[in-house]
């Protein structure tokens, strides 16, 4: 998907909580809402007709908000942007989804720059890199932008904050990966695929996880190897690092790219049973790897949610004048194994990015 600006009309909607276990559950229970088309307009200062009755959200400006993103083309941000579109659909807003393509913190830092000069009505940010982060969005604060970060929240490095992350708690998501390694690898080489080391979206995850193994007490000797942002590149170097080290006994992920690149070379190598994998995130050949027991799981962190809830938070905190609207919230660690993934394989919908279509999901029993 291209970046872009999206506009919506408003429709009218009974008003959805914006508390984050409340805000998931109303998500899941909104069913089809219209996905809306993309062109290069801003929303500008036209009124959304959003009803104003009992049950519904007053006329307000048709507010603008920006998605600033480290890999704007990766796979993983498909349903992050299906997201953003079905809640500016609902609260009848725009989003525009832009920054770099290749985790180039200078370029993300020009998109914030552009958006604050461009006087947005709100930020979402992957905080990758605290350093470059913290003076745009002190910036933009400053200029009387709310701003969220989404996916990664590095540590700032001064006293004013972002209002809110929503996202994984990714050390802790690492963890318990780690631990669920332990579990299945006995002892032997172990490797954690990273993407870009250092970036706060996915360091956090890797630094969990090697923790974990070495407090195991396991005799686990863990490593970290990079593998790039793109995913021929992660796909090469998976397949590099295996030709080099097929003693591996384990190979794992902390990125969605390098855990469909696991599945890929325990695939081409016939290595299922001999090297365990697994890794994070929903992209069609992971889920069907874990299908196939290519891969023993991977991680569901809510990419929808990570799209979805910043349009409803910033949009809240607008119309509230500030009164309500931001809160932080953990989109959470779910593994999936083969029985899990059923429900994936059944149903291609727009929250895991296997499809573009609105649907009603019913609920497995």
């Amino acid at each position: 998907m291209r970046e872009h600006v999206v506009e919506n009309g408003g429709l009218s909607r009974r008003q959805m909580l914006m508390r984050s276990a409340l805000a998931a559950g109303a998500l899941s229970a909104t069913g089809a809402v219209a996905a809306c088309g993309s062109d290069e307009e801003s929303g500008g200062s036209t009124k959304a007709d959003s009803g104003g009755g009992v049950g519904q959200f007053p006329s307000t400006p048709k507010w603008r908000f920006v998605l600033v993103n480290h890999v704007t083309t990766n796979p993983f941000f498909v349903p992050t942007q299906y997201g953003a579109q079905d809640a500016c659909a609902i609260f009848g807003c725009s989003y525009q989804w832009t920054g770099s393509k290749t985790a180039v913190s200078k370029e993300m830092v020009d998109a914030m720059n552009t958006a604050i000069s461009g006087k947005a009505d709100g930020i979402a940010v992957c905080d990758t890199d605290p350093k470059a982060f913290s003076g745009p969005i002190n910036k933009a604060l400053d200029a009387g932008i709310p701003t969220l970060t989404y996916n990664a929240d590095g540590t700032l490095e001064s006293k004013k904050d972002r209002l809110a992350y929503i996202g994984q708690d990714l050390f802790l998501s690492g963890q318990l990966m780690g631990q669920r390694i332990t579990e299945i690898v006995d002892s032997g080489k172990v490797v954690i695929f990273i993407a870009t080391p250092g970036q706060a979206n996915i360091q956090p995850r890797a630094d969990g996880a090697i923790e974990a193994i070495k407090k195991s007490g396991k005799d686990i000797q863990v490593k970290q190897v990079a593998t790039g942002a793109e995913l021929p590149e992660e796909l090469r170097r998976i397949d590099s690092y295996y030709q080099g080290n097929k003693d591996v006994k384990g190979m794992f992920a902390v990125d969605a790219g390098s855990t469909q690149g696991v599945g890929q070379i325990i695939e081409k190598y016939k290595l299922q049973g001999k090297v365990q994998g697994g890794g994070y995130d929903l992209l069609d050949k992971t889920i069907e790897f874990v299908d196939q027991e290519i891969l023993a799981f991977t991680i569901d962190q809510q990419p929808y949610l990570q799209g979805f809830l910043p349009i409803q938070q910033l949009y809240m905190y607008k119309l509230s004048g500030s009164l309500s609207g931001t809160a932080d919230t953990n989109t959470g660690v779910k593994f999936l194994g083969k029985d899990d993934v059923q429900v994936y394989l059944k149903n291609k919908t727009r929250y895991q990015g296997s499809s573009d279509k609105q649907q009603y999901v019913q609920a497995q029993a």
